[in-house]
């Protein structure tokens, strides 16, 4: 059963403690307080002994076996903690996972699974199923930019603290990507001021820094939606944090291959859908209006010119011409992003160069 972060608390109080409980994800906060909220249900449930099992290269499976059949020395009840992290159980791991499961609700031991972000691959291999039948998976997302504000103004309450629009949109612009930062700047707030103190802008702004953390991934969405201006502050928090320019080319490049095998669909008389569905990897419904919008405003012409200004760039990483490579890529970012480029002006420049 999938249960989101937002919706584990209500899970957690008002149904039967699963036996198995799956937190997978890459955001660190949602992460750590969605196990936090599991463990405190496992304690009050009469699961005082906690097992931590740390999966690492080499890791002994037998381990998970033993610790299941095992008697506990203190309680009846224990929370046996599989910290999968980015690992793959591989084929032994996949066999044990999938034993437990056969045995899940027959033990009073309550089995938390940690990991990183699972793939649509590994939520549909036999282990996870299994495992998935007996208990909840917790999948944890970063918060959508378009959200964020919102998600800042219900954290702010929880410190009792009430942030005015424009304080929320500005801490979601200077806190994208590092929701732990984010957190930590909402419980200084609440050491300096009384609590359901109500701030401005102008309040917070001297007391809270720029903690920001963005990824090529994070890039390319605010490209395809059309956010300029996220997309070049992007690209320069990207370069402020050492990003080499060669993967940021990567991921632009692999956006405008996907908008150009996308289009050359569609001009073959192919309905968008089924053009998502064909493309590999399959586009996932919750991208498609932003992949759609971004065919609607870039004509086949200008995206053989971002790719061949790409292609350009890639011979300024190797050393062959010389190209500024972070002016290049914010410029393919904004004129990916919708907006009037310097693409003209960067022909002219490199003409020369053959």
């Amino acid at each position: 059963m999938k249960v989101f972060p937002d919706k584990l608390g209500d899970q957690l109080a008002n149904q039967r403690l699963s036996p198995v409980f799956i937190v997978a994800g890459d955001e660190p906060l949602l992460h750590m307080e969605a196990c936090d909220a599991i463990r405190r249900a496992a304690r009050d449930n009469g699961a005082d002994e906690r097992e931590i099992l740390e999966v690492e290269p080499g890791f002994n499976w037998g381990q998970l076996v033993e610790t299941s059949q095992s008697l506990s020395l203190f309680s009846s009840k224990r929370l046996i903690e599989l910290r999968l992290g980015s690992q793959s159980p591989g084929q032994e791991g996949a066999k044990a996972l999938e034993a437990y499961a056969a045995n899940a609700k027959q033990s009073d031991d309550v089995l938390l699974i940690s990991a990183a972000r699972l793939d649509y691959r590994t939520q549909q291999s036999k282990w996870f199923k299994t495992l998935d039948a007996q208990g909840v998976f917790v999948p944890v997302w970063p918060i959508d930019f378009k959200r964020l504000h919102y998600w800042i103004a219900d954290r702010a309450r929880r410190y009792q603290l009430e942030l005015d629009n424009e304080a929320c949109h500005s801490l979601a612009e200077r806190y994208e990507g590092n929701l732990l930062a984010l957190d930590q700047s909402l419980i200084k707030l609440q050491l300096l001021y009384p609590p359901h103190s109500r701030l401005s802008l102008e309040q917070i702004e001297g007391d809270t820094g720029d903690g920001a953390r963005f990824d090529v991934f994070t890039l390319t969405d605010a490209c395809i939606a059309g956010d300029r201006a996220r997309a070049l502050r992007i690209v320069a928090g990207l370069r402020a944090e050492g990003i080499e320019a060669p993967v940021v080319l990567w991921a632009l490049t692999r956006e405008l291959r996907t908008l150009l095998s996308l289009r050359q669909h569609i001009d073959q008389g192919q309905s968008f859908e089924h053009a998502c569905k064909q493309h590999k990897p399959l586009i996932i419904e919750r991208r498609r209006p932003a992949y759609q919008s971004a065919l609607k405003r870039l004509p086949r012409a200008r995206l053989h010119r971002l790719l061949t200004f790409c292609q350009r760039l890639d011979l300024a990483v190797k050393g062959a011409i010389s190209i500024p490579l972070w002016d290049g890529l914010a410029d393919v970012s904004l004129t990916l992003a919708g907006g009037r480029g310097l693409l003209c002006e960067w022909r002219d420049a490199y003409r020369s160069t053959g």
